[in-house]
């Protein structure tokens, strides 16, 4: 099979398109034939050996859409043939990979691969996150940074959709004005205005974060009593300043999390839950795909470039014919 393969820590040109052995299934998994792959910033970390390890010979890819190819051992619940998008550990940049048949979902009615594709990794961060972890509830106020990519895009549909008021920040007027269109009650840019300064009166009791850095105090400082600061990246900086007296008088939870890393059996009670939760969503049109640009598998350096560039709305997506 055809695979995008790291040839050494770097930048986007180590990416190559090589021949790789076809995976085979072992016991509850699934080959799944690969028709779109998501393209995340966890690959780019990767891709840079961000993660500890020599990521050379790795297959970037944490998310996939398809048709199942064929039934490992002990896989029961899907037949050949049929179209699922799937959570993965690694290896989504492939014309095939293995995956816990646990951590598929049904291919949503009505969307396309490339659609379905744009969904797994953001969706389950989102619910993990935000509805499991901050347990964000009815008539609470939500913020999440960087409304404009593949996770804030699903957080403030997510938010809508259960009730909550959901705010965001983004980097242009025309992300900000996205973000407003697609259920946000105000976005900020905060290249612009000051973000904290901007939210000052709303009373936030639940922020999405993964910016870090100099953000981290304006949050606590956003936040209402008992709110809960919520960090999925860091990516103005892992090292931050927090005033303790702030966390006790709000009785503030500080915490964060990783989806990847997480355990075979916490993915799969997670999937169950997404498809029993927020999978009716996409039926309804509460919950929409949104998908920035479509590029052939051949050109994953190009579509990792234009994810670092932050110029896009939506997931960027890798399509196999």
């Amino acid at each position: 099979m055809k695979a995008i393969l790291i040839t050494r820590p770097g930048d986007a040109s180590v990416l190559a398109l090589r021949d790789h052995p076809l995976p085979q299934p072992s016991s509850r998994q699934v080959l799944i034939r690969v028709r779109a792959a998501g393209v995340n910033r966890s690959d780019i970390h990767q891709r840079q050996g961000g993660y500890g390890t020599d990521p050379t010979g790795q297959i970037p890819g944490l998310e996939v859409a398809g048709l199942v190819e064929q039934c490992g051992p002990d896989a029961h619940r899907w037949r050949v043939g049929d179209p699922v998008c799937a959570l993965i550990s690694g290896g989504g940049y492939a014309e095939y990979v293995t995956v816990d048949e646990r951590h598929c979902l049904p291919l949503p009615p009505g969307l396309t691969f490339v659609e379905a594709a744009s969904l797994p990794e953001t969706v389950l961060t989102v619910w993990s996150t935000v509805f499991q972890w901050a347990h964000l509830s009815k008539g609470e106020n939500f913020l999440v940074h960087g409304g404009s990519s593949g996770i804030g895009v699903a957080a403030i549909q997510l938010a809508n959709a259960f009730g909550a008021r959901a705010y965001a920040t983004a980097g242009n007027d025309e992300k900000c004005a996205f973000c407003e269109q697609l259920g946000a009650i105000r976005c900020v840019n905060y290249k612009t205005i000051d973000f904290e300064q901007a939210l000052s009166l709303v009373g936030i009791n639940v922020i999405l974060d993964m910016v870090g850095g100099d953000y981290t105090p304006k949050n606590l400082r956003l936040l209402a009593t008992d709110g809960r600061l919520m960090f999925i990246n860091a990516m103005r900086g892992a090292e931050t300043s927090i005033h303790i007296p702030t966390l006790m008088q709000k009785r503030i939870t500080l915490s964060g999390s990783m989806l990847k890393p997480r355990d075979a059996q916490f993915k799969a009670d997670l999937t169950a839950e997404v498809e029993k939760q927020a999978w009716p969503l996409l039926a309804d049109g509460r919950l929409k795909p949104v998908v920035y640009r479509s590029l052939p598998l051949s050109e994953a350096a190009q579509a990792q470039q234009l994810m670092e560039s932050s110029g896009h709305i939506g997931k960027i997506i890798l399509e196999i014919p």
